[in-house]
């Protein structure tokens, strides 16, 4: 069995992105970290909780950093909607499991720490908590083994235009992660949208009858029409495509490179600069995700979300 904690501001796309690792065979979920984002912290703990008691979910789920480590919190509500989980129809039901603590740096870093090897950690939103774990005990790095994010981008942006979104809201916690020695796993903006939802997919979930079948379609459908209000153009799907892509490496090649992200510029914040011509520049510290199998890692996603509806 493979091990993974998730880190996330949980949005639509991350809960789709949870049940990927959830619903693959052979991978489960040790416990999850909460971080503002999408949202501000108590939207993302209430959209968690009320995941986990819909869900399931046994793992213990523990709320973390409210804001960056510099500057004001920025949310992705005017896109994502409130409650950063827009739906075209039913949304989760209000009754809430019970949070594990406040205390979610705490928490990883005792995950890390007691291990029996070294952990993989799949980040979905800014990487605040991981850096102020990387702070406190800079011993951890080496007990990552691997750190997956969703976020940055070796093109243009979506927050601005230069930013991804999650790198725009904390960059400087990608600098504190990777000079920690963390090797990241980035899978950005470029290889995201490489990976597309369609408003048919929604339609298929609905289609296996069952009242999850029903909440996931109608939550699929309202992230679909993020991209267009009639449904007709297909969605890229970020934060399930950096999940896939853990549970089914074979669907996305990475590449070294030199990661920085630029915390300075007046137009260019949250930019995360990729200098590919390593070694000759400079020496790797990353690897980005560069090529996409949509196939395969659409049906990852897709499948994951039908075993997780009881279909």
């Amino acid at each position: 069995m493979k091990h993974a904690w998730i880190d996330t501001d949980m949005g639509f796309d991350d809960l789709a992105a949870v049940l990927t690792v959830m619903h693959t065979t052979d991978w489960c979920v040790d416990g999850m970290s909460l971080v503002a984002g999408n949202a501000p912290l108590d939207v993302v703990t209430d959209n968690a909780l009320r995941s986990a008691a819909y869900f399931g979910w046994g793992f213990p789920i523990h709320a973390g950093c409210a804001k960056p480590l510099a500057g004001e919190l920025v949310t992705a509500q005017n896109i994502l909607g409130d409650d950063a989980m827009a739906s075209a129809g039913r949304s989760l039901p209000k009754v809430r499991s019970a949070l594990a603590s406040s205390d979610a740096v705490s928490a990883l870093a005792n995950y890390l720490a007691s291990a029996s090897q070294p952990a993989t950690v799949l980040a979905l939103g800014p990487l605040t908590n991981i850096a102020k774990v990387l702070q406190a005990r800079p011993e951890l790095a080496g007990r990552i083994g691997q750190l997956m994010w969703m976020g940055g981008s070796a093109g243009p942006g979506n927050h601005t235009a230069a930013a991804e979104f999650n790198a725009a809201v904390d960059p400087e916690s990608i600098n504190v992660v990777i000079e920690a020695g963390v090797e990241l796993h980035m899978v950005g903006l470029d290889a995201c949208r490489q990976v597309r939802a369609h408003a048919s997919d929604a339609q298929a979930l609905r289609a296996l009858g069952t009242d999850k079948a029903q909440v996931l379609a109608d939550l699929l459908l309202g992230y679909v029409r993020i991209a267009s209000p009639d449904g007709s153009l297909p969605m890229s799907l970020y934060d399930p495509t950096s999940a896939a892509a853990l549970v089914a490496p074979q669907g996305m090649q990475f590449k070294p490179a030199h990661l920085v992200a630029e915390c300075k510029g007046e137009h260019t914040r949250g930019m995360t600069v990729v200098e590919w011509r390593v070694p000759r520049r400079a020496k790797a510290n990353a690897q980005i995700a560069s090529v996409a199998d949509e196939g395969l890692l659409r049906r990852v996603v897709l499948e994951a979300l039908a075993r997780a509806a009881g279909g």
